[in-house]
């Protein structure tokens, strides 16, 4: 297993420690569902949060996110009902995707762009999680 795979692991199974599995398939769909990570990043600067959404992307410091930011930028209803499959409050939630969002986007653009590969990459680590 690779650094990034590791990475991946420990962010993805720290979420619900250690429902990888679920926490894969829900990531999964997040990124399909917005266009992968191009259109994920997309939603955050359309939410006001450009520079945080580049600063994932760049090669310097992870700009923080609030759990309320990730709820305006993805809407309230998909994190409830992402919510809702684990079992836990939006709000736990959406804390934990700003916690970890801007790390995961991180590795997954390690040259400082988001590229076909990027999506690729995040698409093989998580179906490992599945």
């Amino acid at each position: 297993m690779g650094l990034f795979d590791s990475v991946a692991s420990a962010v993805l199974g720290k979420v619900l420690g250690g429902n990888q599995g679920g926490m894969g398939a829900i990531a999964m769909d997040l990124i399909n569902q917005n266009g992968g990570i191009g259109g994920l990043l997309a939603k955050f600067q359309g939410a006001g949060l450009a520079d945080a959404a580049a600063s994932w992307v760049g090669k310097g410091e992870n700009l923080p996110v609030s759990g309320d930011q990730i709820s305006s930028a993805l809407g309230s209803g998909a994190i409830a009902e992402m919510a809702a499959k684990f079992g836990i409050t939006p709000d736990i939630l959406a804390g934990q995707i700003a916690q970890h969002l801007p790390d995961v986007i991180d590795k997954a653009t390690p040259d400082g762009a988001v590229t076909a590969g990027s999506n690729d990459m995040l698409s093989s680590i998580l179906g490992m999680l599945k």
